[in-house]
């Protein structure tokens, strides 16, 4: 069981923040620290401060896709390439993706049950995507009749939903450490949104390390709140190792990300020690399971009833996590991706 809250509309981010006045780092920060149970508030670019010399920042260098492709009446929303043991990562001419479609709604856009195998369905640029046969009831097993990547790059649009009331052009969806474009993520690792280079450079004059891995995202299930399924990573060696450096000195490993903890977790060892790793990841993180590779994580605010929340719950207990949400809720913080950030420690 994790927290049971309800989201008021009017705290939906609809837009980033430098569309508000306020520059990338300008968004609040709500801390939770485990050792006292206490919640504090403060600005983002407070985050030097909080941290200690000799902490490791792990953030996800993935570069988000423009994985949208609109038609008259549906979107469709490329998620991820098909994974199997022989598919090497990473892998830009597999044509054979998860996708799924969603019926256009005003602004935003609905699941859209209808589709069948065998089925071609037009899509900008002269390409066509033929529907395989169902993965789950929300996803398709699909083959574009082109290479994938480089088609969105040319016809895609950043994937959007109802709560964000207008397009923003990719770059918008971009982190300060995007730089794997080989594939990339169906939306945006959106934890690394507020660090700006002015920033990064003030963490790491503070004694503060900052190592990478890549986890590329699928799409999110806003409506279904599936658990996450097969996604592609890799954790260098370099990083391992630093991680392992880390937690020998006893300086804490903070996630950036629900996807670094996600890629770090799964490169855990039986010994649980981190070694280095690539490929793809089932691994979900519980309460059950907990955690092993990271002593903290920043993350956004995440919807009711997320499969988010049972890793929020593995790091924090559910009493902290219920006090933080509490918190959030009565100071009007933002959620979703261009809202405000948490750092649980």
């Amino acid at each position: 069981m994790t927290v049971d809250f309800t989201l008021p509309p009017a705290l939906e981010a609809h837009e980033p923040p430098e569309a508000r006045g306020r520059t990338r780092d300008g968004v609040r920060l709500l801390v939770s620290r485990r050792a006292t149970g206490a919640v504090s508030h403060h600005a983002f670019r407070d985050l030097p401060a909080l941290l200690d010399p000799g902490d490791l920042l792990v953030v996800n260098t993935s570069a988000t896709l423009p994985a949208a492709v609109r038609l008259d009446r549906i979107s469709v929303h490329f998620s991820t390439p098909l994974p199997g043991d022989s598919t090497p990562l990473p892998d830009d001419d597999d044509r054979l993706w998860l996708v799924e479609l969603r019926r256009l709604a005003g602004k935003g856009s609905l699941p859209y049950a209808g589709g069948c195998p065998g089925e071609w369905i037009p899509l900008p640029g002269g390409a066509t995507l033929t529907l395989v046969e169902r993965h789950t009831p929300r996803l398709w097993r699909a083959r574009l009749s082109t290479d994938v990547v480089p088609y969105l790059r040319r016809h895609g649009t950043p994937i959007r939903y109802g709560y964000v009331r207008g397009d923003w052009p990719t770059a918008a969806y971009q982190t300060a450490f995007a730089h794997d474009r080989s594939t990339g993520s169906a939306e945006m690792p959106s934890a690394g949104r507020p660090f700006t280079p002015e920033l990064v450079t003030e963490l790491v004059s503070r004694g503060v390390l900052v190592a990478p891995i890549t986890l590329h995202t699928g799409v999110a299930s806003p409506e279904a709140h599936e658990p996450p399924y097969a996604e592609r990573y890799r954790v260098p060696e370099p990083t391992a190792a630093l991680v392992e450096h880390v937690r020998a000195r006893g300086r804490r490993v903070i996630a950036v990300g629900t996807t670094a903890v996600r890629a770090l977790e799964t490169a855990v060892d039986g010994s649980g020690r981190v070694r280095p790793s690539s490929g793809w990841t089932e691994h979900v993180v519980t309460p059950e399971g907990g955690v092993r590779a990271v002593d903290g994580l920043l993350t956004g605010l995440h919807e009711p009833e997320s499969s988010h929340l049972m890793m929020l719950t593995a790091l924090a207990g559910r009493d902290l996590l219920a006090a933080t949400y509490a918190a959030a809720l009565a100071e009007r913080y933002l959620w979703h991706e261009f809202g405000d950030l948490n750092l649980i420690l």
